[in-house]
């Protein structure tokens, strides 16, 4: 039996998991699991990276004997910057923090929106790193006159294991910083935008070893957690499609090379970095941030509901009522859903949903149609046929939004592997190791003995006509 150890940091919570492969059989068991906490000074909201630091290594000692390698991945877009003595600039700033506003006018006084997608066929979001890193040259920040290197998220954890700085292909592809046709760093592209050319590590490809963590090795999967969730997507055949459903749901294909024309830039679509040099082409669409916000806010006033009995009161009231886009901006701060979801569907001459049900129906029959609305232009523009789709994730134990999500496509969902990310980042590991042969093979065991739930369309006239609701809703601000 071979194993290694796979840390998976999320922007609600962080684990660290032993991946083991016995003969045909891929096993994993979570060694320790912590919560990721933002923290909010002076109007900044920052990730607490030492914390994270400390309970990643907690989770490896418990389990770090008989490991063969360990990995990380987390989130996608956030950085951080290292003095000339490879010591931490400050602490690494949240996505969702507001020293963005404003940013996407600012960037493209300098560099014209559709340049910027053409080097880089990324997916324009105010989150993104390009945007992110921009609000530094905007404000004169003394930090851009110091800093040494630059390094994602996960990078800067390899970095604290070894001592070695890299960025890894498939998060550094999240910055919108990146040329895929070029292969590497638009450094012209940051130069006017008025940032640093020259801090940035070579890139590296996910099955990388990057050094030794306490005499283990440490190998790059693929580090954005995404591109480790769709190595473990239990599929046999090229003709799916995949949401990996957290905090964010990304749907989308796995292609062969990046999709960069007028169509993709008018679809916003973006071009994400894969393993074995694919790309993920996808949407971003905001997912189950609604959800855990909506219960955050009625936690606070009494009501402590677990996802299930949301999805509950989601099932026990009448469907298609009103409907919101979920990428609306006003959803993208943290705070009261259910009021912003209110207010939305007052602005949009809808009836109002007064009830926490009626709020958990909106939403999840929202996410669904959106999926419909991504979906289509994916399939427009890839001419790749689709006749499964995977859900993948925390989100696939919902069974009220998978069983929406085959109703709005009209295709049967396939529901898990829940802890697809945590797999897929073992499996470029024993790849890496020689233990597996490829992702395909790793696919094929999974599909055999994954626990899985698969959800055939259902009443397809009544989704198809709150579709066209919906697609009145997100093009002309108003329902049918």
């Amino acid at each position: 039996m071979t194993q290694v150890i796979a840390v998976d940091l999320g922007a609600e919570s962080g684990r660290v998991a032993k991946v083991s492969l016995d003969g045909a059989n891929l096993s994993m068991e979570v060694l320790h699991r912590f919560p990721n906490v933002q923290v909010e000074v002076n109007k900044t909201l920052y990730w607490d990276t030492l914390r994270l630091w400390h309970e990643i290594k907690t989770g490896i000692d418990a389990g770090k004997e008989n490991a063969a390698s360990i990995g990380v991945d987390t989130w996608g877009v956030d950085f951080a910057l290292l003095d000339r003595d490879g010591n931490l600039l400050g602490s690494p700033i949240c996505y969702r923090d507001s020293r963005t506003e404003g940013m996407y006018d600012w960037t493209f006084l300098r560099v014209p929106r559709r340049e910027v997608f053409e080097r880089t066929g990324i997916q324009f979001m105010i989150l993104n790193t390009l945007y992110q890193f921009g609000s530094l040259a905007r404000a004169n920040s003394p930090l851009l006159e110091v800093a040494h290197t630059y390094l994602g998220l996960p990078d800067l954890f390899h970095y604290w294991m070894t001592g070695e700085k890299a960025c890894e292909f498939t998060h550094a592809t999240t910055t919108q910083f990146y040329n895929p046709r070029a292969c590497d760093w638009d450094r012209q592209l940051l130069a006017a935008v008025g940032l640093p050319t020259s801090i940035y590590p070579a890139i590296i490809q996910p099955g990388t070893r990057v050094g030794s963590y306490r005499g283990t090795p440490v190998i790059a999967p693929a580090t954005h957690d995404t591109g480790s969730a769709v190595v473990a997507v239990p599929t046999t055949t090229r003709n799916f499609a995949y949401i990996s459903s957290g905090t964010w749901s990304l749907i989308g294909l796995e292609v062969d090379a990046a999709v960069i024309d007028d169509e993709s830039y008018t679809a916003n679509v973006t071009n994400e970095g894969g393993a074995n040099g694919t790309f993920r082409l996808l949407r971003n669409i905001m997912g189950m941030w609604l959800v855990q916000q909506s219960r955050a806010t009625w936690r606070a006033e009494g009501s402590d509901y677990s996802y299930d009995q949301l999805a509950a009161l989601a099932s026990d009231v009448p469907p298609f009522v009103a409907l919101i886009d979920p990428d609306d901006p006003a959803f993208f701060p943290p705070g009261d859903m259910p009021a912003r979801i209110r207010e939305y569907c007052q602005r949009t001459g809808q009836p109002i949903p007064q009830t926490h049900g009626s709020i958990m129906r909106t939403i999840y029959e929202s996410l669904a149609l959106k999926y419909r609305d991504a979906l289509e232009k994916l399939i427009a523009l890839s001419g790749q046929a689709v006749d499964v789709m995977h859900i993948i994730g925390g989100g696939s134990q919902s069974r009220v939004l998978c069983q929406m999500t085959a109703n709005a496509l009209g295709i049967p969902v396939v529901a898990g592997p829940v802890e697809a990310t945590v797999l897929g980042n073992g499996i470029v590991q024993l790849i890496a190791l020689g233990e597996l042969g490829s992702i395909a093979d790793a696919r094929t065991i999974l599909s055999q003995q994954a626990e899985m739930a698969r959800y055939e369309p259902q009443d397809r006239a009544a989704w198809d006509e709150a579709y066209g609701r919906f697609q009145a809703l997100i093009n002309n601000g108003t329902t049918l």
